[in-house]
């Protein structure tokens, strides 16, 4: 194949992938776009084997190589529950930031065969190139372990933060910046090799001190930090399509976490420098002296079935006990029972963007009854029933009342306006920002003390009877 052929080829696959970003921004275009992402990598992956930089030679390691990495990637996606689809998501990220560390190594160490001259002349638009895609791929590698531990519960999902923490990564940034001046100056290999290093603590620094109600923001940004690291190595390999995919994946996670971080009241420069959040107080609220009202399935039951509006607001704690099928078997009773039921989304509801809307497409909930918060939010103080099925930090009235608490300014939803809220948890611990919910002791709440699952069935079967 030439290379005129190679380059056409390549742009029809970016714009599959631009068609891909287009198709998922949107649940009833979501399989169009899967399938234009597919076909752009099937695409991206052929054109690349049959370039003309290929040696006959190594086709069949390539093959070799595509079908290990392939059965693994299949197996992992047919096996991988959905609750731990923002784990999988992380786990992917760091991935992709080490193949690009291990690709700006292999062309450092041998740039013969990535025609960027010979070891001790290599150009230096190439060593930077090569240094700022080791640096971004060895942040984004062991950020993502991090954010994976977090996500995993192997981390603690509260802040970890340490006395000068900023300071620190002011300083590893710094001595990075000065290492890829001096790399670009003289082609050092120890400079090279601590790029590298520096860049792997400070991916540790960056998000240990991020707390559990920000992670689907730092899954975001991770997202872009790959997309960037790919789009440096990109330039190394000369590589068009590797640079088209990386800028679009890194200004498209950007963009997203941008989104986000406004949903939160968060800053994005926060957010790209890490450690926001961390330095708050804890909650000045102290419910020790109130007493929650529990109830039970057939309670809730009764209290839906005799509803006429019920607003569902899901959370991480459906997705744990996978309850969103049972949840919609509860939701089609109550509609046959001349029930207006909605669903009310948050944009980091789960741990990760997008994570109930996935839940809910799965159970084949239907995408008109399924709405984000600024479209819903004020309709709470007009609804009979406000149903949280294990969501916490979203619903928390401290967001608004206690300058004290971490996720201050974060926009919740205003769940308390509801005539009753049924609140469906574990217990009465608290949730993945480790601070305690005043909402679980409001008057007009009853607790729902359970696995979510369980408890909608037992729902259903009050219904039914």
């Amino acid at each position: 194949m030439d290379i005129t052929t190679s380059n056409f080829l390549y742009l029809l696959a970016s714009i599959c992938f631009i068609m891909a970003l287009r198709g998922l921004s949107s649940p009833d275009t979501a399989r169009s776009g899967l399938a234009f992402g597919v076909s752009g990598m099937a695409l991206a992956i052929i054109t690349t084997i049959l370039a003309p930089s290929v040696m006959a030679g190594s086709l069949f390691g390539i093959v070799i190589c595509i079908a290990i990495g392939g059965g693994i990637g299949y197996i992992i996606a047919k096996k991988i529950d959905m609750r731990d689809l923002p784990e999988l998501v992380a786990a992917f990220h760091s991935l992709v930031g080490l193949a690009a560390t291990f690709i700006g190594m292999a062309a450092f160490y041998n740039p013969e065969a990535y025609n960027i001259g010979i070891p001790g002349e290599i150009h230096m638009g190439s060593l930077v190139e090569m240094a700022l895609g080791v640096a971004i791929g060895a942040l984004t590698f062991t950020g993502s372990i991090i954010a994976f531990g977090k996500l995993k519960g192997i981390v603690s999902g509260k802040p970890i933060v340490f006395s000068g923490q900023h300071m620190l990564n002011a300083a590893i940034g710094l001595a990075m910046f000065v290492m890829i001046i001096i790399f670009a100056a003289t082609e050092s290999n120890f400079a090279f090799l601590m790029i590298i290093l520096l860049a792997l603590i400070l991916g540790v620094t960056m998000i240990i001190p991020i707390g559990g109600a920000d992670m689907p923001v730092i899954v975001s940004m991770l997202n872009s930090y790959s997309g960037w690291a790919a789009a440096g190595i990109g330039f190394t390999l000369q590589n068009n399509l590797l640079i088209v995919v990386g800028a679009l994946v890194g200004s498209s996670g950007a963009i997203l976490s941008y989104i986000m971080c406004k949903a939160m009241n968060r800053s994005f420069i926060s957010v790209i420098l890490g450690g926001f959040g961390g330095e708050q107080a804890a909650s000045s609220v102290d419910n020790s002296d109130k007493n929650a009202k529990i109830g039970s399935a057939e309670d809730a039951g009764f209290i839906m079935k005799n509803a006429s509006s019920v607003i569902i607001v899901p959370g991480y704690g459906m997705a744990v006990a996978q309850a969103q099928h049972a949840l919609k078997e509860m939701v089609d009773l109550l509609k046959s029972e001349g029930v207006s039921v909605k669903y009310a989304i948050h944009p980091v509801a789960g741990r990760m963007p997008g994570h109930m809307n996935v839940l809910l497409a799965e159970a084949n909930v239907p995408y008109d009854d399924v709405l984000e918060l600024e479209e819903i939010n004020r309709d709470f103080k007009q609804t009979d029933v406000a149903f949280v099925i294990g969501a916490n930090d979203i619903t928390n009235p401290a967001a608004k009342n206690d300058p004290a608490s971490p996720i201050y300014g974060m926009p919740i939803l205003d769940v308390e306006n509801a005539g009753t809220v049924l609140f469906i948890k574990r217990s009465l611990g608290s949730g993945y920002a480790g601070i305690e919910n005043g909402l679980f002791y409001a008057d007009n709440t009853m607790m729902l003390l359970g696995d979510a699952k369980k408890m909608c069935e037992g729902i259903i079967k009050s219904i039914e009877n």
